[in-house]
């Protein structure tokens, strides 16, 4: 079963700008109740989907590789070349980046099928962040096992009316094209505010760890002064 496509993709951004997707998968018992939440934005901060699906009984590993799946489902049915994904798991990030090996036989083919799908774009990117910089997705993949186990939606903008059973097949991904998605409108939180652009002046997304700060992309010369937005 498709995820629930929560916001219908806005036909007017160019198919070839880099989107950012924050994705996040969670389990209740390792493994146990699972799901997963991702929001995938365009690079002026707009909300393009949010997209939410209950798993079945999975581990924490496989909600998290579900919805790198997910994302990169939908970037490649709409026709979307070039991705930033941004995520909460450091394993599945490394395993991505090839930092660390996959040895777990339940996780490979969900690692093969992430790397075929990320080599159909024109470019792709993987960093890790900690949870607070994915709070969005975390609400999504948390409403998901919500649904799944009939309880009410802990708060966010996802409906809280149970969907079917979603459960994957023990490799979910092998199909080369992605099904179609179901979609439903609704108004949900505004999109994320981006600083205002002054001339001169260069805005970056970053975030903070350990009191450093990371920039996401590009970089910043040595002895110049910066000032950081808190979201």
């Amino acid at each position: 079963m498709p995820p629930t496509l929560f916001d219908p993709p806005a036909s007017s951004s160019s198919s070839t700008e880099m989107l950012i997707a924050h994705c996040d998968g969670g389990s209740r018992g390792n493994p146990g109740p699972a799901g997963y939440g991702a929001v995938i934005e365009d690079q002026n901060g707009r909300i393009l989907a949010r997209l939410s699906e209950f798993l079945g009984k999975r581990t924490n590993n496989y909600a998290e590789y579900s919805a790198l799946l997910g994302v990169l489902a939908w970037a490649i049915e709409n026709k979307r070349s070039r991705l930033r994904v941004i995520a909460d798991s450091e394993l599945m990030v490394k395993q991505m980046q090839g930092k660390y090996k996959v040895n777990s036989p339940d996780l490979r083919p969900l690692w093969e099928e992430a790397r075929r799908r990320a080599n159909q774009l024109e470019r792709f990117e993987i960093a890790h962040t900690l949870r607070g910089g994915n709070k969005e997705a975390d609400q999504l993949a948390n409403d998901a096992m919500d649904r799944g186990m009939g309880r009410p939606s802990s708060g966010s903008s996802v409906p809280a009316s149970p969907l079917p059973s979603s459960r994957p097949s023990s490799t979910p991904a092998t199909s080369a094209r992605p099904a179609s998605q179901t979609q439903a409108r609704e108004a949900g939180p505004p999109a994320r505010q981006v600083p205002r652009e002054v001339p001169g002046r260069q805005v970056l997304e970053g975030f903070v760890k350990n009191g450093v700060v990371h920039i996401l992309e590009g970089e910043l010369p040595d002895g110049i002064f910066v000032k950081i937005i808190r979201e």
